[in-house]
């Protein structure tokens, strides 16, 4: 299989611009829960017709996943984008990792110029109403699949994504053009929804993270969106990747979030312990409990994150899956958790340690007692 390698393709300017069919679909994720059972979501999902799809393309063999989500439709809505009301089919993405990912796609009216596709793309991402749409198509599939979902609640982040999928790029006349015919500074506009031109700089750096693997197609990925040229309107691989990638950075969010509100109260409740009375130096007992369960949890809910996709091999979908976590600073994330849970391991480690010395001490003090009885109670009985 021919490996793929990020392409910087020539804008050739005799093209004419591109008229365009394609569609925009807006991802939010949540954290639900600790834990989703997906074979009881699949049940409880039974008349939205779910799936457990995986990636399809021959190459998706560089990627394992070990417990496939669950993805089901949801409904068909009215939302309104630049004060119009237009379609909107919302559907769902369930992870076992206790995320949910609710999608809505808007299509596109069919051949827009490029210039119209971009105005069309930039409205879809920024329109106010997507905030009440997501939250009542959340809580809907929360009503359903919530006795599947273990320690239910609802997290204080979620996560956004956009991603401008493009089924054909054609002339007046209908014919097919190449993918040289949409130049760097368009694409670069639609990502960051920019009006005013970028500098050379900064576009070839948003750009950088561009992959083709047949000549027809292209995807571009930026922090909160990506750029997808597929003409098989089946292929959605690319997009399924960047959706997992997407869950295991709130994951990671959200943990170093919960991490970041916990220190806190671990310095005050180490404090707590230190002006009680506990018999025999056990003042830190639940403290040590509660941190060793707290290290333990992160450790298997990060690593279970992690572990639920692999990637085997340095192919087009496992490419582009490393590029999204990558720009997702995925490593950032993962470090900044093992130094919090490192600052959490060294106080459990300094607290054993003072509890084992004023243990060691308080039987000291015992054991002097008890000489000290023993020669008064032999000096009595003289």
């Amino acid at each position: 299989m021919t490996l793929v390698r990020a392409t910087e393709a020539a804008h050739d300017p005799a093209l004419p611009p591109p008229l365009v069919q394609g569609e925009a679909i807006v991802y939010r994720l949540y954290d639900v829960g600790y834990e989703i059972d997906l074979d009881r979501a699949f049940d409880l999902l039974g008349g939205s017709a779910p799936e457990r799809a995986r990636p399809v393309r021959g190459q998706a063999q560089a990627i394992q996943i070990l417990n496939p989500p669950v993805t089901a439709r949801l409904s068909v809505e009215k939302v309104t984008i630049e004060g119009e009301a237009r379609e909107v089919e919302f559907s769902a993405r369930v992870f076992d990792f206790g995320v949910v990912s609710i999608r809505a796609r808007v299509a596109a009216t069919p051949d827009l110029r490029w210039d119209e596709y971009v105005h069309f793309g930039l409205a879809v991402a920024s329109t106010p109403a997507w905030r009440d749409a997501f939250g009542a198509a959340r809580d809907r599939l929360m009503s359903r699949i919530g006795p599947a979902v273990r320690n239910p609640g609802e997290a204080p982040v979620s996560e956004d994504y956009v991603v401008f999928r493009v089924h054909r790029l054609a002339d007046e006349e209908g014919r097919r053009l190449p993918l040289t015919c949409l130049a760097d500074d368009d694409v670069a506009r639609l990502l960051v929804g920019e009006s005013r031109p970028l500098s050379p700089a900064w576009r070839r750096d948003l750009l950088s993270q561009r992959f083709s693997y047949f000549e027809d197609d292209l995807a571009v990925l930026a922090w909160n969106s990506a750029l997808v040229v597929e003409p098989v309107a089946e292929d959605t691989d690319v997009q399924y990747v960047l959706e997992f990638a997407n869950a295991q950075l709130l994951e990671l969010r959200f943990y170093d979030a919960t991490l970041d509100r916990e220190l806190p109260r671990i310095y005050d409740r180490i404090e707590e312990a230190r002006h009680g009375f506990h018999f025999m130096g056990r003042r830190y007992s639940r403290l040590l409990s509660s941190l060793q369960t707290r290290v333990a949890d992160a450790t298997e809910l990060v690593e279970r994150v992690e572990n639920s996709l692999k990637v085997t091999d340095d192919v087009f979908l496992a490419r582009i899956y490393a590029a999204a976590l990558e720009i997702f600073r995925g490593r950032t994330w993962r470090s900044g958790i093992d130094g919090k849970l490192a600052i959490i391991r060294d106080a459990y480690s300094m607290l054993n340690a003072e509890s084992q010395a004023r243990r060691a001490e308080i039987l000291e003090i015992i054991i002097v007692l008890l000489i000290g009885i023993e020669l008064v109670l032999g000096l009595l009985k003289r």
